[in-house]
């Protein structure tokens, strides 16, 4: 046994004490649905510390999301559904199945050849499980949503269906936006709603053929106007007023103040 497996064993071991009658009872009352709700607590902890890049702060985060990992699989041992090696047996096939230009000889030219190649594999490897074909978007719907648009806007890209150019990409902004104030003028809600996911859309494609993520340069923008705003809060106080004393015209002006603070 290697160092990594001798550490994956001990900490398998913990587990299974926390689980145990003369464990902890906080571990023991534990279900997969109770259990749900801190494992993508843990999971956005991880994403939080990997855009903060502070390299300790990973390195915990991902501790704490392999507890809860192993956590869940013993919960499905502990119901013989299936074990831990199992899990690590199945997704080691599963990667070297899917990765024949490098654990055999298939010879792949191009990024296009490999996602064909990635896409058939799972394709076969569902028609074998019985699995119905969920096609190159089987992403789930609990993606955050910019997210999910921005992965399906890749795998379609991966077929061949892209834009020539970003200008065009522009082009048709243009078009949504003129849709959505036309639709705005009807007051059809339901229109206006599907106008406005329209735009979202396209603004996730020029953020993708721009080479930039849509989810993060939306949490970028999310913290600034929340950094800026609060700065107005502590200017307002500073003034002896509170923010929502304000009209928008003074509000306006405390906002160019912090505007031109940064």
């Amino acid at each position: 046994m290697n160092e990594i497996e001798e550490r994956f064993s001990k900490l398998s071991a913990v587990i299974s004490k926390l689980r145990q009658p003369d464990g902890c009872p906080w571990d023991r009352k534990q279900t997969v649905a109770t259990f749900r709700p801190y494992l993508v607590e843990e999971l956005h902890e991880l994403l939080e510390a990997i855009d903060l890049d502070d390299h300790q702060l990973v390195k915990e985060e991902i501790g704490d999301l392999i507890f809860q990992i192993i956590f869940l699989s013993n919960l499905y041992e502990e119901k013989k559904s299936f074990t831990l090696s199992e899990v690590l047996d199945a997704i080691t096939a599963k990667m070297i199945n899917r990765h024949p230009h490098v654990f055999s000889d298939v010879q792949i030219d191009s990024e296009k050849d490999l996602r064909r190649n990635w896409n058939l594999t799972k394709i076969s490897e569902n028609r074998k499980k019985g699995k119905p074909d969920r096609g190159i978007f089987a992403l789930p719907r609990s993606l955050p949503a910019l997210l999910r648009a921005q992965r399906v806007s890749v795998r379609a890209v991966g077929s061949g269906f892209e834009w020539p150019d970003l200008a065009s990409v522009f082009v048709k902004l243009d078009e949504e936006i003129a849709e959505l104030k036309e639709a705005t003028v009807k007051g059809n809600p339901s229109e206006i709603e599907d106008e406005i996911g329209d735009i979202l859309f396209t603004m996730v494609n020029i953020a993708r053929k721009s080479g930039y993520d849509a989810e993060t340069a939306l949490q970028k923008a999310t913290d600034k106007f929340t950094r800026r705003f609060t700065r107005m809060c502590e200017l307002a106080v500073a003034d002896e007023t509170i923010i929502e004393d304000l009209d928008v015209t003074e509000m306006q002006r405390y906002w160019q103040v912090v505007k031109s603070e940064e």
